[in-house]
């Protein structure tokens, strides 16, 4: 039950449906469990005043997490004093990702059959399936980021556009955006990559860098994609969203040289979440590079190219070692990361094999939190250690 109370009402252990009334220059939007009196008192420093709250969401807390120190949520950004909350197990949860990731490539195989022949599709069943995404955001946001990580070399077009819808969702519920704009901004990801079809294979799959002539030819794939979304009569601020993905703060991106400001909010995140995707793709001629690599690229493209707290606010949303990348532990093992905690250098992970020996592990949860005796050392990627990354998620971690 949603019910209205102040923010001298409000104690650990209680869920914020809603920030009703504010007061101050940092707003508070998201959504969350009061984990600790820190966080009620950070709240008030943001000058909240009342709130809704969900009865129906309530939960319990222990000593030790009710008397954090202040530091750990005082200087956190708006967005992340609130702890979401996950409804369902990843386990549970990944058994309905699975099947949706599955539909999502199916529809987006359609939709690209559509371009290419330059007719209508039903507008209704793309938007749907993104908020079907956004639902499964909501109910546990592990299970469908671990499943960004598994890849197939020739599904590149179809995996790309699905992934960065699920890489927006979570970036929006991140930022507290409204259910609506969350929608809208996973919709435009699913969408933004359309026009691609229209490239002739030779030069959308060339293994090299691509001559002027052919970089032009490329550049298109933004054109044909809006010309076509207009004809369906795709909301305008999704099609304006979509037609800026690949535009640079600094005026050198394509295809209208837009700079600054002129650029949408929306546009700047699907640029970032679009290049993050890319770079940590796996393709048919080259292995994708680990979050960290791409992370530092995205952080070296701003502020000149890409929005700098956009980015560091993107990089925050995933962790330092995003959900379902692999890591290279210090007892010489590598683990699958299946969940932030409340550290972001100790996740929990889920260890499979023994650098030492080569071999692969009977799969075992570690929650690094807890197990003290062993750390991360760096992030890794699959192709390292010539493993398959895929016939391990699928016979270990995913289910159904």
């Amino acid at each position: 039950m949603i019910k209205k109370i102040t923010i001298d009402q409000l104690v650990p252990g209680m869920f914020v449906h809603q920030i009703l009334e504010q007061k101050g220059a940092l707003t508070v939007k998201s959504q969350g469990k009061v984990t600790s009196t820190d966080v009620v008192n950070t709240l008030k420093k943001r000058g909240v005043k009342t709130l809704a709250i969900d009865t129906d969401k309530s939960f319990k807390v222990s000593e030790s997490s009710s008397s954090i120190s202040s530091n750990s949520v005082e200087n956190e950004p708006a967005e992340k004093i609130l702890a979401p909350i996950k409804s369902v197990s990843l386990e549970k949860e990944l058994n309905r990702a699975t099947k949706l990731h599955q539909q999502g490539k199916d529809i987006q195989k359609l939709l690209l059959e559509n371009v290419q022949k330059e007719t209508p599709f039903d507008t209704s069943i793309p938007k749907a399936f993104s908020n079907k995404l956004v639902e499964s955001v909501d109910r546990n946001p592990d299970a469908l980021l671990c499943l960004t990580k598994i890849r197939e070399k020739d599904d590149y077009l179809l995996e790309h556009s699905l992934n960065v819808a699920i890489l927006l969702a979570n970036f929006g519920k991140y930022l507290g955006m409204s259910e609506e704009e969350v929608q809208d901004l996973s919709y435009a990801g699913f969408l933004h990559d359309l026009g691609k079809i229209k490239i002739p294979d030779e030069i959308l799959h060339k293994p090299g860098r691509l001559t002027e002539s052919e970089m032009e030819v490329m550049k298109g794939h933004v054109k044909h994609g809006v010309d076509y979304l207009e004809t369906m009569n795709i909301a305008a601020p999704l099609v304006q969203a979509i037609s800026e993905h690949h535009e640079r703060l600094d005026g050198l991106g394509y295809p209208a040289g837009k700079q600054g400001d002129t650029i949408s909010k929306a546009g700047r995140m699907l640029a970032i979440a679009d290049m993050y995707d890319a770079l940590t793709a796996d393709r048919v001629y080259k292995p994708g590079m680990s979050s960290q690599k791409a992370f530092s690229i995205l952080m070296s493209d701003a502020p000149f190219r890409l929005d700098k707290a956009l980015v560091q606010q993107f990089i925050r949303c995933l962790g330092v070692y995003p959900v379902g990348s692999l890591v290279l532990l210090s007892n010489e093992r590598l683990a699958m990361v299946l969940e932030q905690k409340d550290s972001p250098l100790t996740p929990l992970v889920k260890v499979f094999y023994s650098v030492r020996n080569s071999h692969y592990l009977t799969p075992r949860d570690i929650d690094l939190s807890v197990d003290k005796t062993v750390s991360i050392v760096k992030a890794v990627i699959a192709s390292d250690y010539k493993i398959d990354v895929n016939a391990f998620f699928e016979r270990s971690v995913s289910v159904g």
